[in-house]
């Protein structure tokens, strides 16, 4: 029988509230049971404020409940905390590391807090860096890696000493699908020496993939078990809608409307849909889906997840509803007119074409470091190309970039804002920035407000509130104005299922009043939603099309024909892979010749 190297018995840990008052207490995990066995992945799953990265904290000793117990390889973490420090591995929810060391300084740095012996440093870095394939960039500083590099740093660094527990908080946040089912392979070979492993995670295909899945919400543990049992319990309520004459977006909206519909999601040119229990499942009567079929296909983990959490949100959007009507206008909304961006000898765009236009969602979906977003930063006039040029709603980016700038909202890949200022105040700020007057400001940041739920953290410093609200507030910042065209560079990263559909709602309204997108995810679900995508490598554009068009396009070079199962993460590692042997057979070629 498998070992429990971990468990927590009815495990309580409140937080005092910023009001001070007894009764506005936070109880971020509220009699929850948790166990980890040895050689086993468990992961730990549900929406932001949950109480996940709590639980782990509890776990690694850096914090105490407030009841419960909780035992680290027999050890009780509460009495002796310091034996148990060197049974674990910790890999925060952040880059926790020094960007100004190198990795081969950092690796040095975490033997030294680890007390490994002198004598053991070599064949332990040794293995370490060849295990993370980070041998060849020892040298390199750490704020220098890509973002699937330093997750690899940052678990050697977890595994200086081998742990008997290793704890990952959303280990993959920020990584490239390609980076990711690397690092999971890695995590994955880890269980053979008989790690009990935590992975917490806001990607539900990797949740599927663990050997147990425990699910919280507001402190509650709502599931726990294989993550099979729980999708085996949306069996026979999941569809795909196909052959609809109407727009998606509003066939998707009108669809979430209705009564037991729990769920509902873009995928490409159909739509997936969830059903409540005991619901027949038709659509009759829905506008433009008069001569749709609906058609049974396999759960996913996703399915339940949203389920078991009471569906997600319908077809409304409050801030498209107040946002005013983009003008009609033939004329390209953004254009990037063959853009190159070189640093030195280094190219990190090369010749970006395309042409976005009034009413689209483009995507540019790539790997960390592929020139994504250098490729965003030129078209927000952020970044001077080398060469070409781009416009913005109209504006020429050589000489009208100030109008450009004030034509366009911009959500950064990274928070953004003034984590010192208030949530109030960083509304405000962004509010004068974008040229609103008093009186126009005062009911538009009102509206914020309430849209998307900010009122309790209206006095809380921005760079201390949940990751969602976070993000939320970022768009509230970018939308504020009403800009004709959205930038958003990776705007869920890391935000739990439910937040994300959130998102993708007010998007496909604001896209209904004319607005026009310009995304970057590593969700590949959501590249879904685009209306053409271009797929960025090594700089260059590598695929252009429909995300349909890109999977089939990218099933036929795997082999796998016209498979309905061929999802958009087959398609972007597929893409990426024969990019790959492209080159390494033309390098061949040269060599030869």
């Amino acid at each position: 029988m498998t070992s429990v190297v971990a468990t927590a018995s009815n495990i309580v840990k409140r937080f005092d509230a910023e009001s001070g008052k007894s009764e506005d207490v936070i109880t971020a995990l509220d009699g929850v049971d948790f166990d980890v066995r040895a050689g086993e992945i468990t992961g730990l799953v549900g929406p932001d404020g949950a109480g996940k990265t709590t639980l782990i904290r509890l776990l690694a000793g850096l914090m105490k409940p407030d009841d419960g117990e909780i035992l680290v390889d027999g050890i009780d973490v509460i009495a002796d905390p310091e034996s148990v420090y060197q049974r674990i591995g910790y890999m925060p929810q952040r880059f926790g590391l020094y960007e100004d060391l190198s990795v081969q300084e950092n690796l040095n740095l975490y033997a030294d807090l680890r007390d490994l012996r002198k004598e053991e440093r070599q064949d332990t870095f040794a293995r370490l860096l060849e295990f993370t394939d980070l041998d060849r960039f020892k040298d390199r500083l750490a704020g220098n890696l890509s973002g699937g590099m330093k997750q690899k740093l940052g678990l050697a660094c977890a595994l200086i000493n081998t742990p008997k527990l290793l704890l990952l908080d959303e280990p993959g946040v920020g990584v490239d699908p390609v980076s990711r089912r690397e690092l999971w392979k890695m995590v994955k070979d880890l269980t053979g020496e008989g790690i009990g492993i935590v992975w917490s995670t806001a990607y539900l295909d990797e949740a599927e993939a663990c050997d147990h899945v425990h699910l919280l919400n507001h402190g509650k543990k709502l599931f726990g078990g294989k993550p099979q049992d729980l999708t085996g319990s949306v069996r026979n309520r999941v569809f795909r809608l196909e052959g609809f004459s109407g727009n998606k977006r509003k066939v998707l909206a009108s669809a979430l409307n209705r009564e037991g519909v729990r769920d509902g999601t873009i995928q490409g040119d159909a739509i997936r849909l969830l059903f409540a229990e005991n619901t027949e499942p038709n659509l009759d009567g829905l506008s433009g889906a008069e001569k749709a079929t609906l058609t049974p296909v396999e759960p996913r983990f996703e399915d339940a997840f949203i389920d078991i959490l009471g569906g997600g949100p319908d077809g409304h959007s409050a801030l498209a509803s107040d946002y005013r009507e983009i003008e009609e206008t033939d004329r390209p909304q953004i254009v990037a007119d063959r853009m190159t961006k070189r640093f030195g000898d280094f190219t990190a765009a090369h010749d970006m074409n395309f042409s976005v236009k009034r009413g689209e969602i483009f995507g540019l979906l790539g790997p960390n470091g592929a020139g994504k977003s250098t490729t965003f930063k030129m078209l927000c006039g952020l970044l001077s190309p080398t060469e070409g040029n781009g416009s913005v709603a109209g504006y020429d980016l050589r000489h009208s970039r100030a109008d450009a700038r004030g034509a366009l909202g911009y959500m950064a890949q990274k928070f953004s804002l003034y984590g010192e200022l208030s949530v109030r105040q960083n509304l405000e700020f962004f509010a004068g920035i974008y040229g609103l007057s008093g009186q126009t400001a005062k009911p538009r940041i009102a509206a914020m407000i309430d849209t998307f739920e900010l009122r309790p953290f209206l006095n809380s410093d921005a760079g201390g509130i949940p990751l969602g609200f976070k993000q939320r507030l970022a768009l509230c910042c970018a939308v504020m104005h009403q800009p004709p065209v959205l930038f958003l560079d990776e705007p869920t990263s890391g935000v739990d299922p439910t937040t994300r559909r959130e998102f993708w709602q007010h998007i496909n309204g604001l896209v209904e009043k004319g607005v026009t997108v310009l995304v970057t995810t590593h969700f590949m679900e959501e590249a879904e939603y685009c209306d053409r995508i271009a797929l960025i490598y090594r700089a260059e554009t590598i695929a252009f099309g429909t995300p349909d068009d890109l999977k089939k396009e990218a099933a036929q070079m795997a082999g796998a024909g016209a498979d309905d199962n061929f999802t958009m993460e087959d398609a972007f590692i597929a893409m990426i892979e024969n990019a790959d042997l492209v080159r390494e057979t033309s390098d061949q070629t040269k060599e030869a010749a």
